[in-house]
């Protein structure tokens, strides 16, 4: 019989200095780093031995301005191609792959700002996101089937936006943009999902339903939330990873995390 571990020792083993093979069976991660770096100009933006995110696991990664959160990202997404090391995906080494073929594999990511069409309904903006190759215009003037109605309306009542599916996008609020930008996302059907700042902007309420939908979400995706806001972070109850410099400065429950000295002069103290 297989030995089960916590996610404490797994994460403990994960730190360790020594390289695991992406499909060591002990060790089936979505997303893994290995020997990664990233360096612009001479400067090392990143640096990260061994890390990975599990299946249909929610991780939160906070740190200060300019500790790698976003270069973190681009490389996952492709955005970047890191200097050294190699990034797998569900066990594929996807560290030479172009961002659209890694966005075709599974990977969807969502930026601070929502990017919607302002002028389109809230259901012609989800119908353009469905995982056909069709054109923009072939999208808006060719009916959905009866099936991918009923995902987008089940989709739009998840997120709270069914009875609001034929208003134009720019009169949603900031929370609404969000969970349209994310409902789009998940539309595509993306493996892995990668959030930038869900909690940004947004009033307690909407942030609480926000809250609500990633661990909802969980269930299906994997998630990786890049925050700054503790309390949001708190309400996800996730593993956070707190990267510094470029580096993995801390793994851990958020209590643990916060209760950390290195973390408290890096970051929470400040």
């Amino acid at each position: 019989m297989k030995t089960m571990i916590s996610p404490e020792e797994r994460a403990t083993k994960m730190l360790e200095p020594r390289l695991y093979q992406a499909t060591d069976a002990e060790f089936q991660f979505m997303v893994y780093l290995r020997d990664v770096t990233a360096v612009f100009d001479g400067f090392k933006a990143l640096d990260i031995k061994n890390w990975g995110v599990y299946h249909n696991e929610l991780r939160v990664v906070i740190g200060p301005n300019g500790a790698g959160k976003t270069t973190l990202c681009d490389v996952i997404s492709g955005k970047t191609q890191p200097t050294t090391g190699q990034v797998f995906l569900d066990g594929t080494d996807i560290t030479q792959l172009q961002d659209s073929e890694i966005a075709l594999m599974g990977v969807g990511r969502k930026f601070q700002t929502p990017t919607v069409f302002d002028s389109l309904t809230v259901y012609e903006n989800m119908n353009l996101a469905l995982p056909q190759t069709k054109r923009v215009w072939k999208n808006l003037f060719t009916r959905e089937t009866h099936d991918e109605r009923a995902k987008i309306d089940a989709l739009l009542r998840r997120v709270r936006l069914f009875d609001s599916r034929f208003e134009q996008a720019k009169y949603l609020s900031h929370g609404q943009r969000q969970w349209l930008e994310i409902s789009m996302l998940i539309l595509a059907g993306p493996r892995l999902l990668l959030v930038d700042e869900p909690a940004a902007g947004l009033t307690d309420s909407e942030t609480g339903l926000t809250a609500e939908l990633l661990l909802e979400l969980k269930d299906d995706h994997t998630i990786i939330v890049i925050e700054h806001d503790m309390d949001f972070v708190r309400r996800l109850g996730a593993w956070v990873t707190v990267l510094n410099e470029g580096q993995v400065l801390a793994d851990g429950k958020m209590d643990d995390v916060q209760a950390n000295e290195d973390v408290i002069e890096a970051y929470l103290g400040r």
